[in-house]
């Protein structure tokens, strides 16, 4: 029989500490906590797998809990996440940069409590599980690691009910993309060093800022509003925060380092208009100006909450009329002569 993970509650509303025990206690085992001194003195007893932290507390609010508990060896490996009604781009900037790994607005729903505490429970302890495999054996660390990352892709993925396929797929045509940019002798400089697998294989990590997104915003039915889009553009930052982490945890290595590069930026354009940097033509790494027509090529053949799939013709015309705009005009000529075979790939490998 498993063993039911620990979830502290600190929070120094009354009702709020009981509906979120009320949510999770059929599946974890809670404590609710009144105060940021009181978590401390239970720490000492009892070490929990995840703690729910309320920002706005008396003596010491969210902010110092968590400075103290990261500042702390025997703490600091906890996932923490801020649960709060205080959410502006302020506080999630200085929340994720102190080391919280998430945000719950109160009011909360308890499918939204749920599914959050589950999602990084299990994140954490897959991440764990992994981590002693790999100082098991060195000679499985790279194999080790890309499995951990695909399976972290694919969960934030899941979240979102739209995407379906769009990892793998998105994979492929990064694939294809490369081998015959290489055939034909195009951006030689930069592709010279480029290891095939690798260079696909990170490509799945494009979207994984995803994860500090609401599930409300990622499967909203209708157009995003203005503010909605504005934290729906976070997912780029988002991702090179997490990813930032990691290395900062296990070391640099090609894989992370490209990684990095396809989710930072992936949203960049051509002319200067995207985000998260603004960046324009050469100055955009090869990584995102190679993701950005993969991403939106799939994103236009697709069905979507808010829009029909586009024929596969209708998807070509829109990019090509957008390069040197929005695409690198090079690599939409190679996308040009090879986007047959990008069709194939929608064919084959279907929306789950």
């Amino acid at each position: 029989m498993l063993m039911r993970k620990t979830v502290f509650v600190v929070d120094d509303n009354d009702t709020n500490l009981s509906m979120a025990e009320e949510g999770l206690e059929d599946f974890y085992d809670v404590m609710t906590i009144p105060s940021g001194a009181r978590l401390f003195t239970i720490l000492k007893k009892i070490k929990p797998h995840l703690i729910l932290l309320d920002i706005l507390m008396p003596e010491m609010d969210g902010f110092e809990v968590l400075k103290k508990l990261k500042n702390d060896k025997e703490y600091s490996d906890i996932p923490v996440i801020f649960l709060t009604a205080l959410i502006d781009p302020e506080t999630e900037t200085l929340g994720f940069e102190m080391g919280v790994i998430d945000f719950i607005s109160k009011p909360f729903s308890t499918p939204v409590l749920l599914n959050r505490v589950r999602l990084h429970i299990d994140i954490t302890q897959l991440i764990k599980k992994r981590t002693v495999e790999l100082e098991a054996s060195n000679a499985k660390l790279e194999r080790s690691h890309r499995n951990l990352i695909y399976i972290l892709a694919d969960m934030v993925e899941n979240r979102d009910e739209g995407t379906g396929g769009h990892i793998d797929r998105t994979t492929e045509y990064i694939k294809i993309l490369i081998e015959e940019m290489i055939r034909k002798g195009v951006y030689k400089e930069e592709l010279e060093d480029c290891d095939m697998e690798t260079m696909s294989t990170c490509a799945i990590l494009h979207d994984v800022g995803k994860i500090g997104v609401s599930d409300l915003i990622l499967n909203k039915p209708d157009k995003l509003t203005e503010d909605e889009f504005i934290k729906m553009k976070n997912h780029a930052s988002n991702g090179a925060r997490i990813i930032n982490n990691v290395i900062a945890r296990t070391g640099d290595d090609v894989f992370l380092h490209n990684a990095l590069l396809f989710a930072e930026y992936h949203h960049e354009k051509w002319d200067g208009t995207g985000y998260p940097h603004g960046l324009k033509g050469k100055e955009i790494p090869i990584q995102g100006r190679l993701m950005a027509i993969a991403d939106v090529y799939d994103a236009l053949v697709s069905e979507r909450p808010y829009k029909p799939a586009f024929t596969h013709e209708k998807a070509v015309k829109i990019i090509m009329d957008d390069s040197g705009k929005l695409f690198d005009p090079v690599i939409a000529e190679v996308f040009l002569s090879i986007c047959d075979r990008f069709n194939e790939i929608k064919g084959r490998i279907k929306d789950k």
